[in-house]
């Protein structure tokens, strides 16, 4: 064994040196074995840890001990059988041995703590194989180790009071703690195992342990009591800490069975007056560890209700941790700015122990017993100032202690106002009145704290606090509505006036006097909605036509007290307030509530003031202007009728100043794609682009002025487009293909500053309302001239730069925006601008662009029969072609899935709006069978159930238009704009559908990996049902012979069973010939 011994020594030393490269892994790989191997090695492992020289030092180095300790660790755990008699013995031995070396006569491994907790684990481990059958003295050889028989000292020995402690903290852990046992998979062996340990530890052991522990804290305390009362005569520092370490461990190891063994061996006369006398003790350690051990009391689960109601009262907590509450928030005035971390985490500890305290309470609450009920009650109404007192704590950690425990009582109280109309009474309402005053103090931001650091984790805690505390506040709202409306209102009203005043307020104030008024609109439950949030006018008889709607003068009616605050605010010139947190909530608050400013028109122009000066958008700083700029949007966008027409100049130049393009590049260390992608996502454009779409706002109000509107709109437009001229110029020399890749820093500008242009001009065109379907005779256009322009001068960008992706998407965005403005006008451009996208489509590309299609479709119908002739064609090659394409992978997999299910989209588009002629036109007659072959390929594609259930439902719409008997065909549109090719049928088309569509709807229910149990499939049989059913309800008789004639002797249908499936097609309605459609199928599948 010495040489195998000696082999390992070798292999430790080797793996602690990385340097030795050669011999490394391989030195690793032998431990590792070793570990696995524990069942026998740990014969190797012991001597390795135990052995002394002869000089009575450790024979092994520290690394080697250690590595022997997890070789026994490995050897030990997950075993719930006892171990054989010799090793058992041998292991025993060496235990004792060792503990009577290093604990009773030695250091305990002092320069080795490391050791010392592995070795305590090792022992544990060890007493839960072993105590149950083996061990079962082992507490009475280990008292005999703190406290010799033939020892002259009247003190436990230390060190042993100490592995004691460990031991039997480590042993709670394993037999006791949940969280422990929630953390690892479930064992059944190793929690039977663990309950018999329990067992017999409370029948043999508890008592003596418990006594062991109390006794020798009792020891301990007095030595610190004796060393601290010295007087002049300093106590000994080593002392007084040795002292102290063994009353923070003796109390931990007290706490960690409370929960485990009797409480009438935990709860005494002695260990009470202890428990508390601790809880006040100098040394925070002890302090810490006696409220936790308190916490565990009080928390202890108890069968009887009456019992635990006992152990509350005898504890009196509410009394102690009232006192101990006054004097540490004493010490915090005392302490003043200088915050002790330590002496707060008391703060915390007291609060947790007092929340446990209330909850166990509130338990008690709904015991049946009613005389438990009042004495619970009495005592929490004892306690719930204490709450408040936590609660108002200005460090958020101990504040928050309590909110559980709050949360629980607030609840309380809803349910009694559910089944109580009576009102609450007064002492719970005064608790709820104090309770908000707390809740609005700790809603204000530290007057230190920088909100618009978006760094600092203090505001993200913050914040989140924040959040808590509103949830307080809607509960109490649930409970008592006026109560917090006129708290709230009174805050914010107070906050207002005063600053109006001239009077000084701090900014955290301000700030949370203004946000009161943002979330004014969240408390007021029983407040309007739109106007009647605001102001008290009488309701409008709805036969009241809507332009006299609009002249109703709603400045004679009173305000609501939201519409109060909001008035107050916007005339107090809060905007101005120095703070920058303060007036973006300002202008947070005033864009919230677009719908006061229709009941008070004279606050419109202050407001618009406020956001359009150095107070607003030109701020000073980026970061709050860029905010403001989306708020301006926002505001300009709900408000823009009760803006006065003769601002809109005026308010359109004062932004021009911010519509200059600055293209920023990424630093070469700031690149995450590469130069292109990022520079093109610029958070500071993209909020510049929200004053491109005001801007487009602003000028599409002056409509009843066309040349005002267009010349006011060309001033703006022209300067854009030509620099978008500039832009193409300063690109024309570059290379495309390795722009992205391999382009520098300079050379993307160009390219960046064009893709800006485009998006600010379509989102210009994004301000104005879309084109109206059907057109109003009176409808004014906007000025679609200048906007075909510049659709064409972002077609002519798009011809030469359409390998960049980044250049496409902008042509999408803005064609998608001006298409949407000018309808008709401009739709001839659309079939260049697909042959320039779909040259370099990616296949995202080609989704979002048959999404856009179809959306034009929607709206512009008719209008769009002609852009449909030239593009089907193309687009359906260009899918076809897409979708034969090898799949490599999943991400492909699912962008053909999306492929698949916007095209069928499209033409289920063209089919709803009747332009189905597209497929018919002399232009794309030839590729209707091809068009007619790719569904019927997506009809018997089972892989991907929901675009199978849609292609079915597009079949059925064809079914219904193009197999009409020529003397059912629809009657022609009367729309001029109305192609007639739209209104004719396809000869022939029903022997298609029987040779070609009929086969497929029978064949699809009946393929192999159609799984039956799959929900998705019972839709797809559901749309088959509807398939059938529309053809026959179509063709009437003809199906049904052509089906028992001809389709089903072909395929051996049973007569019987053919004749009862045309009959069902024929006579049940659409939901019972579903469900027989379905239920015929799985009988069939079932049977074969």
């Amino acid at each position: 064994m010495e040489e195998e011994i000696d082999i390992v020594v070798q292999a430790i030393t080797i793996a602690s040196d990385p340097s030795q490269t050669s011999l490394h892994q391989q030195a690793m790989a032998y431990l590792d074995s070793i570990e696995r191997s524990a069942s026998e090695s740990w014969r190797l492992a012991l001597p390795l840890f135990t052995e002394i020289t002869p000089g009575g030092a450790r024979k092994y180095s520290d690394q080697v001990r250690f590595f022997a300790l997890r070789v026994l660790n490995e050897y030990l755990d997950n075993r719930f059988a006892p171990l054989d008699s010799e090793a058992f013995q041998i292991i025993q031995q060496s235990i004792l041995s060792y503990i009577q070396s290093e604990y009773v006569y030695g250091s305990a491994e002092a320069n080795a703590t490391y050791i010392r907790n592995k070795f305590s684990h090792t022992l544990t481990l060890f007493f839960l194989c072993t105590y149950v059958g083996q061990w079962q003295s082992f507490f009475t050889d280990l008292f005999a180790l703190i406290r010799p028989a033939t020892s002259s000292d009247v003190t436990f020995n230390r060190h042993v009071s100490l592995l004691f402690f460990h031991l039997i903290v480590e042993i709670s852990g394993e037999v006791a703690d949940q969280m422990i046992k929630a953390a690892r998979m479930h064992n059944p062996e190793r929690l039977a195992r663990d309950g018999r340990v329990r067992d017999a530890v409370r029948e043999r052991d508890a008592v003596r342990i418990n006594e062991a522990v109390l006794t020798i804290v009792a020891e301990a305390t007095e030595k610190m009591s004796m060393l601290r009362n010295q007087g002049s005569n300093s106590p000994p520092d080593r002392q007084l800490a040795d002292a102290e370490e063994v009353v923070d461990w003796g109390i931990r190891t007290f706490a960690s069975y409370v929960g485990w063994i009797d409480i009438g061996l935990t709860v005494t006369p002695v260990t009470v007056p202890l428990l508390f006398s601790l809880l006040s003790d100098p040394f925070l350690p002890i302090r810490l560890a006696t409220s936790g051990a308190l916490l565990k009391i009080v928390t202890k689960g108890l069968k009887e209700p009456g019992d635990k109601l006992q152990l509350i009262k005898v504890l009196s907590l509410g009394q102690v941790i009232e006192a101990l509450e006054a004097k540490t928030r004493a010490q915090q005035r005392e302490r003043g700015e200088d915050t002790d971390e330590g002496e707060e985490s008391y703060r915390e500890s007291l609060g947790r122990v007092l929340n446990a305290l209330g909850l166990e309470l509130t338990k008690l609450e709904e015991c049946p017993l009613e005389e438990v009920r009042t004495e619970a009650n009495n005592l929490l109404q004892q306690i719930l100032p204490i709450i408040l007192r936590f609660m108002s704590d200005e460090y958020d950690d101990t504040c928050s202690t309590v909110f559980l425990l709050l949360h629980t009582i607030l609840s309380a109280y809803k349910r009694f106002r559910k089944v109580s109309t009576a009102p609450i009474d007064a002492d719970k309402r005064d608790f709820l009145a104090s309770l908000l005053r707390v809740i609005l103090e700790k809603m204000k931001w530290d007057v230190e704290a920088d909100p618009s650091d978006v760094d600092d984790d203090d505001n993200d805690e913050f914040e989140r606090l924040r959040k808590e505390l509103r949830i307080f506040m809607d509960s109490v709202l649930a409970i008592d509505q006026d109560l917090v409306t006129d708290a709230v209102r009174q805050f914010a009203l107070t906050t207002i006036e005063t600053y109006k005043n001239g009077v000084e307020i701090k900014w955290n104030e301000a700030e949370l006097g203004i946000y009161l008024v943002y979330i004014f609109g969240e408390i007021n439950k029983t407040g309007g909605k739109g106007r009647a949030a605001f102001c008290l006018a009488p309701a409008i008889p709805k036969d009241v036509p809507r332009d006299a709607r609009k002249s109703i003068d709603y400045g004679e009616y009173p305000l609501t007290i939201h519409g109060e605050l909001l008035f107050a605010l916007v005339q107090s010139g809060m905007s101005a307030y120095p703070h920058q947190t303060v007036a973006l909530q300002f202008f947070e608050t005033i864009s919230r509530y677009s719908d006061f400013f229709k009941v008070r028109k004279e606050c419109v122009v202050p407001t618009l003031e406020a956001m359009i000066d150095t107070r607003g958008i030109h701020h000073q700083n980026p970061t709050f202007r860029r905010r403001v700029y989306y708020l301006f949007h926002r505001f300009i966008k709900e408000s823009k009728n009760d803006i006065p027409l003769e601002f809109v100049p005026n308010i359109s130049q004062s932004i021009r100043d911010l519509l200059a393009i600055e293209v920023l590049i990424p630093e070469p260390d700031e690149v995450e794609v590469d130069f292109l992608t990022d520079a093109v996502k610029s958070s500071s454009f993209d909020a510049q682009l929200y004053l491109f779409e005001t801007l487009g706002i602003l000028i599409s109000l002056l409509f009843k002025n066309p040349p005002n509107q267009k010349g006011l709109l060309l001033s703006f437009v022209k300067p854009l487009m030509d620099d978008l001229s500039s832009a193409l110029q300063g690109s024309a020399s570059l290379n495309f293909d390795k722009l992205a890749s391999e382009g520098s820093r300079s050379e993307i500008v160009p390219v960046v500053r064009l893709h800006h242009l485009i998006m600010a001009l379509g989102s210009i065109a994004k301000g104005f309302p879309d084109y109206p379907s059907p057109l109003p005779d009176d409808y004014i256009l906007p000025p679609v001239d200048l906007f075909a322009e510049i659709a064409q001068a972002i077609l002519v960008c798009l011809e030469n730069t359409n390998t960049l992706k980044v250049i496409r998407d902008a042509t999408r965005f803005a064609f998608a925006r001006i298409l949407a403005i000018a309808g008709p006008h401009v739709t001839h451009y659309i079939p260049p601008l697909m042959g320039n996208l779909l040259i370099h489509f990616d296949p995202s590309e080609l989704v979002d662009f048959m999404n856009f299609i179809g959306l034009l479709i929607f709206r512009l119908q008719d209008d769009m029969f002609n852009v449909l002739d030239e593009l089907v064609g193309p687009l359906t090659t260009h899918i076809s072609f897409t979708l034969s394409q090898p799949i490599s992978g999943s991400d492909e997999q699912r962008m053909h899935v999306e492929i698949k299910k916007a095209y069928i989209a499209l033409l289920t588009s063209v089919m709803s709006a009747k332009l189905q002629g597209v497929f018919i036109s002399p232009r794309n007659n030839a590729s209707f069978d091809s068009l007619m072959e790719t569904m019927q390929i997506l009809a018997e594609d089972t892989s991907d159930p929901p675009n199978q259930r849609a292609i079915f439902s597009l079949l059925s719409k064809c079914i219904l238009i193009w197999a009409q008997p020529n003397s059912a065909l629809p009657a022609p549109n009367g729309n001029s704009r109305h192609n007639p090719l739209n209104d004719v049928g396809i000869p022939g088309f029903e022997r298609y559908v029987y040779e070609r569509l009929v086969p497929i709807a029978f064949g699809v229910p009946s393929l192999p990996n159609l799984n039956l149990k799959d929900g998705q499939v019972t839709m797809i049989l559901h749309e088959i049902a509807n398939f059938l059913q529309a053809v026959s309800k179509i063709r009437g008789s003809e199906t049904e012979n052509y089906l028992l004639n001809v389709y089903f002797p072909s395929q051996n249908w049973p007569q019987d069973a053919a004749l009862d499936m045309t009959t069902k097609m024929r006579e049940l309605d659409p939901k019972g010939f579903r469900k027989y459609f379905t239920d015929f199928v799985r009988s069939t599948r079932s049977g074969s």
